[in-house]
């Protein structure tokens, strides 16, 4: 009896007659309770994931993140594990194994973060609890009466979450747990971006700008003032609180140091968090020799592309080039966005050839919000809201001159399709399994595949000249030397300037956004060593399958088995394409 087949079997057949069946079914069952209980939980613990996911039954209120609260969770989590533990997984089939298996890396990271006590660094140099407020707003439903009523109660909690999150930063100040010092000039406008002089010019006063008509007229003019009144007395007030906190009280007193293993507990911070976002168990040394390897072969293709555009000049003169070469550059936020558009579309136009599943759910092309955009990111892709709108790929037009068109096919097929935009939909759009399963992101898996989409444009023949294929790989080289820089910042005592330093010599990134990404590299340990170890794992996968199938090999039915069951670590994409290589060697016989 196959091991898929047991449990479907249960179900027709009596427990007396195949006692294997009663032991498989009864682990289904408690698995079942355990995942619809932690899930439950979750939710009514985490308000602001809960809208995020776009259950809004808790739309009224914020989350307890006291350190009172943090004990709570992690004591749960330890509950929900030593609940996974008791349950006899191995009569289960393969699908349901890998649920408990995923459910228990999340349960065992967060046990591990709330050991580190990680709230303590509530936010790194492109997000964190502060720009969440602000972007909850656009997950936030405003079509009832009583949407606006909660909102409003919401809004009413912003001072006391606020104060919760300032004294938590204390606490790190007092512990030497935060964030280093010689970053925070360039995060300190996140938090500017939160204040404003009148309610009228908050964002969290938009909602009240766009009050529907099926709301009568008394009733939307009440709203409208309370609005402005809570908004001008207590949100307003809370978030020049928190600025000033950062730039008077955070930024003086923030460690001097610029590595994670400079913090207490440091060394085994780190390897916690590159087990985390690597899935593996790979050292920092060995992950640094890796990035070198990758480096040098990157570096050497590029030399060839110089080499045949016939440029006159050295390695470091063609970078000049590129950055400062107006034909690389455009003047205006939309004609970026229409460029970004094009391709996306051009994207699209191939993607049946090489996927068989598609997902339901569409998605748009728009900038990063001005208040984020000066620190952030190129582009990131940001989650359908589930009946709201559908997915977006976030552009940054801050600083156009830095901005060049070379590396936009590349952004294009790692945010949008079919990178982080379809793989998120795909995994929202799983009929089968348990909530957890849904939303759950793996950076190893959700990057590595984003990096590998970059390398499947040369077969979609989405780089139209040898500059947007020299950009492609000046992508391939910056997430290369992630895994230099991080491990050189975080384990080998780099400074900044070596990090920047190594990014100017080797890839045509510009200042502004070398800057930006180190920023965030020295605030966000180990998550940038996730893209590269991500995508050589799928390669070496895709290369095996291409190898056993041979002739059988289906790109498209190959894609499908990489993101049909949604985010996974590394060891068990090997063993889900293990599977599918057994499987089509079956079905071509």
């Amino acid at each position: 009896m196959g091991q898929k087949s047991v449990v479907a079997l249960c179900i027709t057949v009596t427990a007396l007659i195949f006692p294997t069946c009663a032991l498989a079914q009864d682990a289904l069952n408690q698995l079942s309770v355990l995942f619809a209980d932690e899930w439950q939980y979750r939710l009514e613990n985490d308000p602001l994931q809960a809208t995020g996911y776009g259950v809004h039954k808790y739309n009224d209120r914020l989350t307890d993140v006291t350190p009172a609260a943090q004990k709570k969770h992690a004591q749960k989590d330890r509950e929900f594990l030593k609940r996974l533990d008791a349950i006899n997984t191995t009569a289960l089939a393969t699908s349901e194994q890998n649920n408990a298996e995923l459910f228990r890396f999340v349960l065992e990271n967060r046990i591990q973060d709330a050991n580190f006590k990680t709230w303590r660094i509530p936010f790194n140099s492109d997000s964190g609890f502060h720009s969440g407020l602000a972007f909850v707003v656009e997950q936030t439903p405003f079509k009832t009466q009583a949407d606006y009523e909660n909102y409003l109660s919401r809004l009413n909690a912003m001072p006391d979450y606020i104060d919760q999150q300032i004294a938590n930063m204390r606490i790190g100040l007092a512990d030497g747990f935060t964030l280093a010092r010689e970053i925070l000039a360039k995060v300190e406008p996140s938090f500017a971006a939160l204040t404003a002089s009148t309610p009228h010019d908050s964002i969290f006063f938009k909602p009240f700008t766009e009050l529907p008509d099926s709301i009568g007229i008394a009733q939307r003019q009440a709203l409208l003032a309370k609005g402005r009144r809570v908004i001008d007395q207590r949100v307003l007030p809370a978030f020049a609180k928190l600025h000033d906190f950062f730039v008077e009280e955070y930024a003086q007193a923030a460690r001097t140091s610029l590595g994670a293993s400079e913090l207490p507990n440091g060394r085994d911070y780190y390897r916690q968090q590159v087990r985390y976002f690597t899935t593996g168990e790979q050292t920092p040394q060995q992950i640094h020799d890796l990035g070198r390897e990758e480096a040098a072969r990157i570096r050497a293709e590029m030399e060839a592309i110089i080499e045949r555009v016939g440029f006159d000049g050295s390695f470091k003169d063609f970078l000049k080039f590129l950055r400062t070469d107006s034909q690389f550059y455009v003047k205006t936020p939309d004609h970026l966005l229409d460029r970004a558009a094009r391709i996306a579309k051009r994207i699209d136009l191939q993607l049946p050839a090489y996927f068989e599943t598609l997902p339901r759910m569409s998605y748009g092309v728009e900038p990063v919000p001005a208040a984020i955009a000066e620190n952030y990111t190129t582009g990131r892709a940001v989650s359908p809201i589930p009946g709201k709108r559908g997915g977006i790929f976030w552009v940054n037009t801050y600083a156009l001159d830095k901005r060049p068109l070379y590396n936009l096919p590349a952004l294009a097929l790692h945010e949008g399709m079919p990178g982080h935009v379809l793989q998120i939909a795909l995994g929202q759009e799983q009929e089968a399994g348990p909530d957890f399963r849904k939303h759950l992101y793996i950076s190893a898996f959700g990057e590595g595949w984003g990096l590998y989409c970059e390398r499947l444009g040369l077969e979609m023949g989405i780089y139209q000249d040898d500059y947007e294929k020299f950009g492609r790989l000046t992508y391939e080289m910056w997430r290369a030397g992630r895994l230099i820089v991080d491990t050189g910042i975080h384990a080998m005592g780099w400074s900044r300037s070596q990090a920047v330093q190594f990014f100017v010599e080797n890839s045509a990134l510009s200042l502004h956004n070398i800057n930006t990404e180190v920023d965030r590299y020295i605030s966000w340990p180990a998550q940038a060593l996730s893209y590269k170890l991500g995508e050589l794992k799928i390669i070496e996968q895709r290369k095996r399958a291409e190898k056993a199938l041979g002739e059988a090999f289906d790109i498209r039915r190959f894609h499908d088995a990489v993101l049909a069951q949604g985010a996974v670590t590394l060891p068990m994409l090997e063993a889900q394409i293990g599977d599918f290589i057994s499987s089509e060697a079956v079905n071509d016989k």
